[in-house]
């Protein structure tokens, strides 16, 4: 069978009762992490206003789908599009660092409507979130990573497009050639560009929310019996050949069902790019050893991978001048800076861009490509910081950030991160999605739960 045939017939069969356990309990917790995200951005994300508008606008608004944190009912399509946006949007969604992306934005959503669309049990959902994750990361690996960016592409988007589809899919019972129509469909739709890098503009989530909605139609179509083209991912004209110079297909399949993808996701602790927060535990670790106040410090310097360069700290001077919430969120320099002044980096964090101290010590950090970081990626998206203050020098690297399977968050700070998230919008509400969401492999109707949501 091709690649894309021998993905689609392992997604089709996949069970949630041959997962191991640690897995479904890895799923379970990065669906609450996601969650957390997408309830708070309803309220504080600069885009959720008009994106609820557009989706107003496109017809999406009225039904029976649940967008998290909010009152009203969508399509299903709608939801999708809207879950995924807002769960990316504060950039505090989970992340696969070997294919430096996010794969829960687009997968869970998609999981989540074509679930409530049908009454699917909770196992089935469980293992959708599996084939989607595996589909997104694996995809992503094999591009790979860095060449992908380099081109300026966001796999985020590019990729998810096809995890959400898988998992939609095998949600919705579609057979193998089903699922491989619905990759073939979504071939048609992965798109998703680094251009917002460069104002601050606002498609960053709205491409991933795209993304997820797209997956789902395209499983949608290939349920009805719309065809999509087969080898989808490697045929002549598919996805790895014309997104990457020089792509690995075969890394698609490789342990196909031994290794999973979703366990080697990570968790932020920070709501900001993933390539700033090893230079944030480094800062966090050395400011109990600073003999000088942080405002006094004379040079920061943070070492980094090309692709972590290119996304925190170059071009340096935009970097070190954020004049919005998108340009913060994607400035090394701001991140350091809060974190070496406030002893933290939290979503509050970013009422203080035109702080005068902040902008002060911003000026100081520079951000430069280091040898022994690049040889790390992209296994780990590592970093070195070097502050020097009043004639010292003081030295950190961190290798595995906070947050990193190697470096997980415990069940506690799960918990703590998404109360923190979702309290302001919906009080206590919050414990009985927390509750649902700690047995979500043993729902026996995901549609039933959504409703009260």
């Amino acid at each position: 069978m091709s690649v894309t045939a021998t993905l689609s017939h392992y997604c089709a069969t996949l069970k949630s009762d041959d997962l191991p356990p640690r897995l479904v309990e890895r799923v379970r917790a990065l669906v609450l992490d996601l969650l957390g995200s997408i309830i708070r951005a309803n309220v504080e994300a600069p885009a959720a206003s008009s994106l609820k508008a557009g989706a107003v606008a496109m017809g999406m608004y009225g039904g029976t789908a649940t967008v998290f944190g909010d009152g009203d009912k969508w399509s299903p399509v709608g939801a999708a599009f809207l879950n995924a946006a807002l769960g990316h949007a504060l950039d505090f969604d989970d992340t696969h660092a070997p294919s430096t992306l996010h794969p829960g934005a687009p997968v869970i959503p998609a999981a989540l409507s074509a679930a409530g669309l049908i009454g699917a049990s909770g196992s089935d959902l469980v293992a959708g979130i599996v084939a989607g994750y595996e589909t997104t990361c694996r995809i992503g690996l094999a591009l790979p990573a860095g060449e992908h960016y380099a081109r300026g592409f966001h796999p985020t988007a590019t990729c998810g497009v096809f995890g959400a589809a898988v998992a939609a899919g095998r949600i919705l019972g579609l057979n193998a050639d089903e699922i491989e129509s619905a990759i073939g469909i979504a071939l048609s739709q992965s798109a998703g560009s680094l251009q917002f890098l460069v104002d601050g503009a606002w498609t960053k989530p709205f491409q991933v929310g795209w993304a997820s909605q797209a997956g789902l139609s395209a499983a949608l179509l290939a349920r009805e019996g719309y065809r999509g083209p087969k080898a989808g991912l490697e045929g002549r004209h598919g996805f790895l050949q014309g997104y990457a110079p020089s792509p690995r297909p075969g890394r698609i399949c490789e342990d196909l069902g031994t290794v999973f993808e979703a366990l080697a996701t990570g968790i932020k602790p920070y709501p900001s790019c993933r390539y700033g927060h090893a230079g944030i535990d480094a800062v966090l670790a050395l400011r109990p050893e600073l003999d000088t106040p942080p405002a006094a410090v004379d040079r920061i310097t943070y070492g980094l991978s090309r692709a972590g360069l290119l996304l925190v700290g170059a071009p340096l001077a935009d970097k070190q001048n954020p004049g919005n919430l998108v340009g913060a969120q994607f400035s090394a320099p701001f991140v350091l800076s809060m974190a070496l002044l406030h002893g933290g980096m939290t979503w509050d964090s970013y009422g203080k861009i035109q702080d005068p101290e902040v902008r002060a010590l911003m000026a100081k950090v520079d951000c430069v490509h280091d040898a022994d970081i690049e040889a790390e990626f992209p296994q780990n998206m590592s970093g070195r910081i070097i502050i020097e203050a009043g004639g010292v020098r003081y030295e950190k690297t961190v290798i595995v950030p906070l947050g990193e399977p190697a470096n997980f968050l415990s069940d506690s700070a799960i918990l703590t991160k998404f109360e923190g998230l979702a309290r302001p919008v919906i009080g206590d509400r919050l414990h009985d999605i927390a509750a649902a969401v700690s047995k979500l492999n043993e729902l026996d109707n995901v549609q039933t739960w959504l409703k009260k949501c």
